[in-house]
Parts: C-alpha cells; sequence; structure tokens
C-alpha cells in the first residue's frame, strides 16, 4: 500500500450531510444507500453477503484490514457492496490465512473505500436520522455530477434485488450421496448456510429465485429452503404464490432473513422499513417459549410487521421470537405446518452462534424426529 496515490473524497448524505475523507484512488461517483453495521470482525463476510448489495457499509469498528482478506470467507463468488466507509484502514495486515490486503481486495473489485471518516458521527447521524442515500465521490466538495448520480439513486423500497444477485441456473452443493436433499431458494444466499447444510448430511439444489414452485417439487426434496437476500421483500411479489403451492404440498419450510419475510407476506402479514435496520454481530433476541436470550448475528432493514402478540392479517402464524432492542419480530412459525423463519443469521460466521440449533432443529421437522413447526434454538 505504500505506492498507493491518495486523494481527499467525501461521502455526501441525501440530506445534504457531508463528511470528508479519503480515497485510495480515483473513483467515479459511487451511489448506493448508507448502512451501518456494528461487527468487530468478519468483514469479508459482510463485503461479500449478497444481502449488503446496493449499500454502501460504515464499519464501526475503528480499525478495519488489520487481518487482510483469504480465499476461504467470502459468502458469495465476489463483492456484493458498493462502497465501504472506515475510520483507520491498517496499513498492514497479519494473519497467516491472508493472500491480500482489503484495500487491494476491494480496489480489484472497483469498490471505493472512504477512509479517515468520523464513522462515530455518521453513525450516529444514521442511527438519529435513518439510513438513506448517498455518493461517494473524489474532491474536497460535491461537484454536479456527484449531485446528479445522487439524485438518480434509487430507494431501496420497491427494489427487487433478489433477481439482480440469485444464481441463473440451478447448481448443486455437497455429497450427491448424502441422506437428505434440500432445495434452496437463492435470494442471495450465503456459502456458510450451504456448509451447514452439508454438515448435516443434505445435498442442496439451489434455484434461481423466479423458479416456479412445480418445478422445485419434481425434485423431491425432503425439505425447502429460502435464503436472505437484499432490498425491498415486499418487491418480490412472485415468491409468496411459490410458497403457497409448497406449503401445500405438506414440505417442510424453512427461511432466514429475506426468506423470513416472504414467509411473512405468504401467509397475510406485511413488511415495514426500518429506520436504520439491525445490522451487527450482537443483537439480542428473546425466544418467547423459554425467555431464553440468544445474542445474534443480524443484517436486515425491513421486517415483518407485528410484535409478540401475533402479526396482523397472518392469523395462522406465531411470533416465536423478538428483538429485546425495539421489539420487532425476529422468528415465527405456522401454527399447523412444519415451517418456520428467522429474521436474524443462525449461519453466521464469524459471529455468535447461539442460534446455530435452528439447523438441528430443520432436520428434525425434515426427518419427522422433531416438532412439526417450532423452532427452539
Amino acid at each position: 500500500m505504500a505506492d498507493a496515490q491518495y486523494h481527499p473524497g467525501f461521502l455526501l448524505l441525501e440530506d445534504g450531510t457531508l463528511f470528508h475523507g479519503t480515497l485510495r484512488a480515483r473513483t467515479a461517483p459511487t451511489v448506493a444507500e448508507v448502512v451501518f453495521t456494528t461487527n468487530m470482525s468478519g468483514y469479508q463476510e459482510v463485503f461479500t453477503d449478497p444481502s449488503y448489495r446496493g449499500q454502501i457499509v460504515v464499519m464501526t469498528a475503528p480499525m478495519i484490514g488489520n487481518y487482510g482478506v483469504n480465499e476461504e470467507d467470502p459468502e458469495s463468488a465476489g463483492v456484493q457492496v458498493s462502497g465501504v466507509v472506515v475510520r483507520e484502514l491498517s496499513a498492514s495486515h497479519s494473519s497467516w490465512r491472508a493472500t491480500s490486503d482489503l484495500a487491494s481486495w476491494l480496489e480489484k473489485a472497483k469498490v471505493p473505500i472512504l477512509m479517515d471518516v468520523d464513522t462515530r458521527r455518521l453513525t450516529r447521524h444514521l442511527r438519529t436520522v435513518g439510513v438513506m442515500r448517498g455518493v461517494i465521490a473524489v474532491g474536497d466538495q460535491p461537484g454536479a455530477e456527484a449531485l446528479a448520480a445522487l439524485d438518480a439513486c434509487p430507494s431501496m423500497e420497491g427494489l427487487d434485488l433478489a433477481t439482480v444477485v440469485t444464481t441463473r441456473e440451478p447448481y448443486t452443493w455437497g455429497d450427491r450421496a448424502a441422506a437428505h436433499h434440500i432445495v434452496a431458494y437463492d435470494f442471495g444466499i450465503k456459502r456458510n448456510i450451504l456448509r451447514l447444510f452439508g454438515d448435516h448430511d443434505c445435498r442442496v439444489t439451489v434455484l434461481p429465485a423466479e423458479t416456479p414452485a412445480n418445478v422445485a417439487l419434481s425434485l423431491e426434496p425432503d425439505g425447502v429452503f429460502l435464503a436472505n437476500g437484499p432490498g425491498d421483500p415486499a418487491a418480490v411479489s412472485y415468491a409468496p404464490e411459490t410458497v403457497r403451492a409448497i406449503a401445500k404440498a405438506g414440505v417442510p419450510i424453512f427461511g432466514i432473513c429475506l426468506g423470513h419475510q416472504i414467509l411473512g407476506l405468504t401467509f397475510g402479514g406485511h413488511t415495514v422499513k426500518m429506520p436504520y435496520g439491525h445490522r451487527g454481530g450482537n443483537h439480542p433476541v428473546k425466544e418467547l417459549a423459554t425467555g431464553r436470550v440468544l445474542i445474534t448475528s443480524q443484517n436486515h432493514g425491513f421486517a415483518v410487521a407485528g410484535d409478540e402478540t401475533g402479526i396482523p392479517g397472518a392469523p395462522d402464524l406465531e411470533v416465536t421470537h423478538v428483538n429485546l432492542n425495539d421489539g420487532s419480530v425476529e422468528g415465527l412459525r405456522h401454527k399447523e405446518l412444519p415451517i418456520f423463519g428467522v429474521q436474524y443469521h443462525p449461519e453466521a460466521a464469524p459471529g455468535p452462534h447461539d442460534a446455530r440449533p435452528l439447523f438441528d432443529q430443520f432436520m428434525d421437522v425434515v426427518t419427522g424426529t422433531g416438532a412439526r413447526n417450532a423452532p427452539n434454538s
């Protein structure tokens, strides 16, 4: 990084708030929704998580990049974020697993990283006013090009990004001789989800987001998984009909994040955009059946409307988990069918593993050895 050419840069939010910083390379104006995450580590997983598609991510940890990047930790085939904002980018990295430094890795992906920013002030602003669109560009002050790009940036509300990040063709993950077959709808699936299904003696057939239910059912799955993903769940308008058909066939269904939200929509609920969402690895979630508190990893800007008393418009669903910070719905299940979902990420890596047993419980449902519809982490 010693030979890098640094340039003054800035982040301009749509409310006119300006944050100055430094860019490692000149870049065209980059626009996206600006969000923050409280992850202390796992930046490579964050930046490759398809759920962050269409977002500029602010890291609240004061130093980023000190262990570099490697070829094993990415959650997808490439960098998914639109841009990165940090307080300090480590000038060196040290890890026996590292194959490159973070800045070069992002630069190769043509993703700008704005450093030397007062991320505490920026995070407090986003938490007070709410997430909003922003533009990263070179210079001390916004010019006409940056302002025009920001003005043209679409709102996250109404965006179906699942069709942007999904696989174009079906593919299989895991041992073809595995005991169980899971069909996964790829709305932005993370690789560690596939790894965990592999650890549970499953082969997984991953399908594009818009695959009709009859195609999925023709594969004779033991269970169906609805993946995480980016964008507005209400814009994924084709999914509820598909899920209803699979549910009618009696196939067990498990949803995470966007998949959880789609389950809420399928059975009559609705989703809302949160002021600043939940992103990070330390969110407390209460399991209503036991009163137990889980520390969870999360990444979402929308939520299923409701609280611990229920989900309006969805009498067939009951709430299983709530967020202890704001009371939002973190888990749901169908009262009769073998269907459940959670808003948080039990597959988090790195991150808390409190909820990892949800995969065991789904497999118990799949094999008929456990409760048909009740997740208890």
